[in-house]
């Protein structure tokens, strides 16, 4: 009996000492796995400086013509001729379209020889009330008709006017919408009026700026598809409200478009100098790693792993963002000149990743680029 139990406890004591071998090994291949370190990601790098940049605000804007106007008919009638073609550019008085005025202008031959007999009619009571064979009431019954008579052919010439439809001002003319012989209705468009130059631009700004916004402040108008080009104009107008929803206040810049290249409708980018330059660190924006929680970089230094060796890795920081220009953001905070800093391959990133530097291919970095397609 005593030496079964002996057998027993021998069983269970190997038993135990297998399954704690069997768990240290799996401690140690833990140990060993989480010691182990990735190979080093490929990333491109650039060292930190510090600019000037100039204190601007760029926001975008909307092209708007000083005057524009949809051109219509102000009486019914049928087209009898059309004096312009899509995209002219007319002068103010010049004529756009005539209506059919043959009716009018028979009602007009009438009308005139009534005001005729009305006017000889008058001549002859004034001198029969003055040698006293006609009464008063006579004489202002024959003033009467002449004036009304005259009133007539006045309205029927004003109505064969309107009928002539003309430019109100000088501009350029849109797509024509109307035909030769087709009936216009009152108020059916015939054609749009732009006067372009010059132009405004309409834009908001932050309510915060709204000091340095006077009239007369210069600002910059730049067209992506039009990268040679860039047109100044001023403040004329700023308005008197804040929009609630935004925070911000509509300004309206006025400036020359002698060529045309500027039309009414168009997207902009409005720079509004702000004051004195301010020294910033620029880093290209394909550095930056944009979160809801912060933006932040990441820099290379010299870090050590779990046994102590060192080796090149990246440390996450927290930037402040405050500009752009081309390809170029602009750091407040969180970036010291000399700081090298991943330029490319930040989403592969984390804190104390190891990291191989590759700069053949640098990403753009260019504070004013000049597209290959533009």
């Amino acid at each position: 009996m005593a030496k079964r139990m002996i057998l027993m406890l021998g069983a269970v004591v190997v038993l135990l000492a297998a399954l704690g071998f069997l768990k240290f090994k799996q401690i140690q291949s833990a140990v060993q796995a989480s010691a182990f370190q990735p190979p080093p990601e490929a990333v491109t790098s650039i060292v930190a400086h510090r600019e000037q940049w100039p204190a601007t605000l760029a926001v975008i804007g909307t092209m708007e013509a000083v005057q524009g106007v949809t051109v219509s008919a102000d009486l019914p009638g049928a087209v009898a001729r059309v004096a312009f073609d899509s995209g002219n550019s007319v002068h103010a008085g010049d004529i756009l379209v005539e209506l059919d005025t043959r009716q009018e202008r028979a009602q007009l031959a009438s009308l005139e020889a009534q005001r005729d007999l009305a006017r000889v009619s008058y001549d002859r009571a004034q001198q029969l009330v003055d040698d006293g064979v006609i009464s008063r009431v006579e004489y202002d019954q024959a003033t009467s008709q002449r004036k009304a008579t005259e009133a007539n052919v006045a309205e029927i010439r004003a109505t064969i006017e309107r009928k002539t439809i003309r430019a109100p001002f000088s501009g350029i003319l849109g797509i024509r919408q109307v035909n030769l012989g087709q009936y216009l209705s009152a108020g059916q468009a015939i054609v749009s009026l732009q006067a372009l130059n010059p132009i405004y631009v309409n834009f908001g700004v932050p309510q915060q700026t709204l000091s340095q916004m006077v009239i007369g402040h210069v600002v910059r108008v730049v067209k992506e598809d039009l990268p040679n080009a860039a047109f100044s104009g001023r403040v004329t107008a700023v308005d008197s409200v804040v929009n609630e929803a935004t925070r911000n206040i509509q300004i309206q810049a006025t400036l020359s478009n002698p060529e045309g290249k500027l039309r009414s409708g168009m997207f902009v980018q409005v720079e509004v100098p702000l004051g004195a330059a301010r020294s910033v660190i620029a880093l290209p924006a394909s550095a930056i790693n944009y979160a809801p929680y912060g933006d932040s970089v990441f820099v290379i230094t010299d870090l050590k792993d779990p046994s102590g060796k060192t080796y090149r890795g990246v440390q996450q920081q927290f930037v402040k963002v405050e500009g752009a220009h081309g390809d170029q953001v602009a750091i407040i905070s969180g970036v010291n000149p000399g700081d090298e800093v991943v330029t490319s391959g930040v989403f592969k990133l984390r804190n104390g990743a190891a990291v191989q530097v590759n700069n053949k291919v640098q990403p753009g970095n260019n504070p004013a680029p000049k597209p290959e397609d533009s």
